[in-house]
C-alpha cells in the first residue's frame, strides 16, 4: 500500500464487464452488486480521482455469442451496443442514489435517454468530478468494448486503464482449472501476446502499446479492491509497454 494512503493515479478508465453486473444470476442485473460497485466508486472518487468507465453487454447480449448464432455479425454488435446502454444506464442510476454525480455518454445517438460522446464535454465532466460512464463501446461494430476502453482511455488522458474482471490478474495459466497457476505482477504487452495470455483482444493490446498506456487487471468481486488498485502498485497484475517495464 502507499504509505501515505495517496491515489498513485489521477485520473482512471475503468473498464467494467457486464457480466461483473449479473453476480450469481445467470443473465441481467444484480442490483446488490450493482449497488456494491457503486459504493467502492464513490469511495474511489472521494479521494479526488477522475473515474471513467466503459461497461460492457454480455450479460444481456453478446455480439458474438451462441444467442447471436446465424445473425449478421454487424446487427449482433449493434444489438450487444444497445445492451451496454442498458447497463451504463442503471450503473449511472446507482451512482446517483449513491451520491455520485454521473453522466451517460454514448457513442450511438440515443438522445433524450443519454448524452452523446463528446470528448471535450466529457473531460469537463471529470473535471467537475463527475464519473462519465462510456455506453456503446466505439460505435462500430466489429470492435470490442475493450478496444473502447483502450481510446477512451486515451482520448480523456487517463492515467491507467483498470479492467476489472472475475480474476485477480494475468495468470500463466487459467487459475480455475490450474491450482498451481501462477499470477504475474507485471509484463510487456509483447508478453502477454507472445504467451497468448488473452489479456485484451489484439486491436485494445496494440492502442494501449503503441500509445504508452498501462493496463491494470483487476478482481472486482473483492470488496475494496478497486481503491487497493489506486493506492498500491502490487494489486493485480500491471502491463506495461516494452520500453517501460
Amino acid at each position: 500500500m502507499s504509505g501515505s494512503g495517496k491515489p498513485i493515479y489521477k485520473r482512471v478508465l475503468l473498464k467494467l464487464s457486464g457480466e461483473a453486473l449479473m453476480g450469481d444470476l445467470p443473465f441481467g442485473i444484480n442490483p446488490e452488486v450493482l449497488a456494491r460497485i457503486a459504493r467502492e466508486i464513490k469511495q474511489l472518487t472521494a479521494t479526488g480521482v477522475q473515474l471513467g468507465i466503459v461497461v460492457g453487454g454480455g450479460n444481456i447480449f453478446r455480439g458474438v455469442s451462441t444467442s447471436a448464432a446465424g445473425m449478421e455479425r454487424a446487427t449482433a454488435d449493434y444489438m450487444g451496443m444497445l445492451a451496454t446502454i442498458m447497463n451504463a444506464m442503471a450503473l449511472q442510476d446507482a451512482l446517483e442514489s449513491a451520491g455520485v454525480a454521473a453522466r451517460v455518454q454514448s457513442a450511438l445517438l440515443v438522445q433524450p435517454a443519454v448524452e452523446s460522446y463528446v470528448r471535450a464535454r466529457a473531460i469537463n465532466h471529470l473535471q467537475k468530478g463527475r464519473v462519465v460512464i462510456f455506453a456503446a463501446g466505439t460505435g462500430n461494430p466489429f470492435f470490442t468494448t475493450d478496444t473502447a476502453a483502450s481510446l477512451r482511455g486515451l482520448e480523456i488522458g487517463a492515467d491507467v486503464v483498470i479492467k476489472a474482471t472475475k480474476v485477480d490478474g494475468i495468470y500463466d495459466q487459467d487459475p480455475a482449472k490450474y491450482p498451481n497457476a501462477v499470477r504475474y505482477q507485471k509484463l510487456t504487452y509483447d508478453e502477454a501476446l507472445e504467451k497468448r495470455l488473452g489479456v485484451m483482444d489484439a486491436a485494445a493490446i496494440a492502442i494501449c502499446r503503441d500509445n504508452g498506456m498501462p493496463l491494470r487487471v483487476i478482481s472486482m468481486n473483492e470488496d475494496g479492491n478497486l481503491m487497493r488498485a489506486i493506492l498500491s502498485e502490487t494489486v493485480g497484475t500491471l502491463v506495461v509497454p516494452g520500453d517501460a517495464k
